[in-house]
């Protein structure tokens, strides 16, 4: 007998991936937490039944993520991350020597734990010395900080459960006062795709919009998420995504990547004309 891992997108749209075993299945204090071994994709993580990553298209996620602001801000040494239980947001801050210290607030731990022992190729991030992990709510921890970070990175599961709260007005108005006077914030900004996806993201893009003098959209292709087409929030108090790209600077750091480079990075910014229809008439 075949066993699928099936997410429905949309209540008549279903996404099957081929899974040879499951190797872990628990439900913690926040979520129920699986991972799976396929074939075709490799050991993979769900949080509630919800795809999180994948071992073969993870690297595009957290590439973007991470390497978009990080090209973007010239002096970025402070780092809070919000979610990231997986350490594939840390694993690609640690390429960055210039980095003095990278916060990791995760609400649930175990995730933590199993990523660890299931999933090395992302949990490695957690090894770098700079990183510091807090288990604890990312709204209730951002209340507390004021002119402390350069760079914000909010790898949030979607809007509702434990991540429900990092999709609000309050967090994002919070994140804007725990940046410095030039800091920047990125988040993972769902996809504009399915209607109710679509819905979630222009709430988000609402709000920061509300919150951030800068606020600017970029995609990426990630095959195992809704529709594959996927958005990331780049919000800033002083710097433009493109105009302000250091492009020669970070090709001469010279780090390794498999998805991200600063020509993608400035081709991400042009958005299909349905979805600038979209943020335009929130905007």
């Amino acid at each position: 007998m075949d066993l699928w891992y099936s997410e429905y997108h949309t209540k008549d749209v279903k996404f099957s991936i081929k899974v040879n075993k499951q190797l872990y299945s628990h439900k913690s204090e926040f979520q129920a937490i699986d991972v799976f071994e396929s074939k075709e994709f490799g050991k993979f993580l769900t949080l509630d039944g919800y795809m999180m990553l994948t071992e073969k298209d993870e690297f595009i996620y957290h590439e973007m993520i991470v390497h978009t602001p990080m090209a973007v801000h010239p002096n970025a040494k402070n780092i809070l991350v919000i979610g990231a239980g997986d350490g594939g947001v840390a694993r690609e801050l640690s390429k960055y020597k210039s980095i003095e210290t990278i916060d990791i607030v995760e609400i649930d731990e175990e995730v933590v734990r199993v990523c660890k022992e299931f999933l090395p190729k992302t949990a490695c991030g957690f090894e770098d010395e700079r990183v510091k992990l807090y288990f604890q709510d990312g709204l209730k921890f951002i209340r507390k900080h004021e002119n402390a970070y350069d760079l914000i990175i909010v790898d949030s599961t979607d809007p509702f459960g434990p991540g429900e709260g990092l999709f609000s007005k309050e967090f994002y108005g919070n994140c804007f006062k725990a940046l410095k006077e030039d800091g920047i914030m990125v988040n993972q900004h769902e996809s504009p795709f399915y209607k109710d996806d679509a819905t979630a993201m222009l709430r988000a893009h609402k709000r920061i919009v509300e919150s951030f003098p800068i606020s600017r959209v970029y995609q990426a292709h990630i095959p195992t998420y809704p529709s594959g087409h996927w958005l990331f929030g780049f919000a800033s108090k002083k710097y433009q995504p493109i105009a302000q790209l250091n492009e020669e600077h970070w090709n001469e750091l010279k780090i390794h990547t498999q998805y991200y480079n600063t020509t993608l990075h400035i081709g991400s910014f042009a958005l299909p004309n349905y979805v600038w229809e979209m943020l335009k008439n929130v905007e």
